[in-house]
């Protein structure tokens, strides 16, 4: 089940032939996760089958439209960043102690813990499998794009550094977890498409700051929404007590007026579902949240600039629909 991202890309050929190519990265990944071994073959499909936006996948297919976008390397490219995706979020289920995933129950909460490293682990030895068929720059790029991603998961495991401004570790932290995956998507697409590498870097750069700009959107999302915008519920980060943008720049505030919403974010209970909301209503109403639309939207600029150095083709018109589509969601 692919849940495809809500954005009406401007041109209805190119929309139908990413849908087309999402179509065989989705059978290809069932065929890909399909082992000798039962449990193995159990969990590793469990995810996958729970669906999700193929986003970084969605990145490898646009960006290919810079080259050959019927490049067999193409579709295996788009799997092996899904598989490396994936291969990372049972892990992170691990580490948060996470219940549920993508409206199911998490592999961890059902097999336990052990069961869900080994099936991570094995997701990211076929993503190596297929990069190693796609030859060393490859096996190179993802050597690298994952130790940025072990590197940001390192640092908000252990927290910042002493005397590190909270904000630039938010920052470091997002761009090393979330912006390197789905900038080594778009690089991905270029490169296997064959498209000169000038515009595959152009198009890593873009990609890396759309990244940061969504998970920036995301978490503003996560406060200001009424519904589940984000496909979890308002408030999630804050019961988790994860300090996200917002948050971090509310707990900037000197202003004596805030001491109740520092106390709530410093201090409580947020497990509480009276304290819980009391924090979200004064967050919304806070000039964090303008500061925090203001980030998102500076990050999304940069990405419109770097998407604008690119040849003008109908692939480069749905990279800034993408844009404009984070732009919007944040409000």
């Amino acid at each position: 089940m692919i849940i495809a991202v809500p954005v009406d890309f401007p041109d209805s050929a190119l929309a139908a032939e990413v849908l087309d190519g999402l179509a065989s990265v989705e059978e290809t990944l069932a065929e890909t996760a399909h082992p000798d071994d039962e449990l193995l073959t159990e969990a590793s499909r469990h995810l996958i089958a729970a669906g999700g936006k193929r986003f970084r996948a969605m990145l490898v297919l646009l960006a290919s439209q810079f080259g050959d976008p019927k490049d067999p390397r193409v579709i295996q490219a788009a799997v092996a960043i899904e598989l490396t995706h994936l291969a990372t979020l049972f892990h992170d289920d691990v580490m948060d102690e996470a219940l549920i995933r993508r409206g199911s129950s998490s592999v961890n909460s059902r097999w336990g813990n052990s069961v869900a490293i080994l099936t991570g682990d094995f997701l990211f030895a076929q993503a190596s499998r297929i990069l190693a068929e796609l030859g060393p720059e490859a096996v190179r790029l993802q050597a690298e794009t994952f130790t940025r991603l072990v590197t940001g998961q390192m640092a908000e495991t252990i927290g910042p550094r002493p005397g590190q401004d909270p904000l630039d570790f938010c920052m470091q932290v997002i761009t090393e977890k979330t912006g390197s995956l789905i900038a080594c998507s778009g690089q991905f697409g270029a490169l296997f498409s064959g498209a000169p590498a000038q515009i595959a870097d152009t198009i890593a750069v873009a990609c890396e700051q759309l990244g940061v700009a969504w998970q920036l959107s995301d978490d503003v999302i996560d406060i200001a929404s009424e519904e589940a915008q984000s496909g979890k519920t308002p408030g999630t980060d804050l019961r988790q007590g994860v300090r996200t943008l917002p948050v971090l720049y509310a707990l900037r505030s000197t202003v004596p007026a805030d001491a109740r919403l520092r106390w709530l974010l410093e201090e409580a209970d947020l497990t509480d579902d009276a304290l819980l909301g009391e924090a979200l209503g004064l967050l919304r109403g806070h000039h964090a949240m303008k500061e925090s639309r203001s980030d998102v939207l500076n990050w999304a600029l940069g990405a419109r600039t770097e998407i604008m150095r690119l040849p003008d083709v109908p692939a480069r018109a749905a990279f800034l629909a993408l844009c404009e589509f984070v732009e919007k969601r944040t409000g």
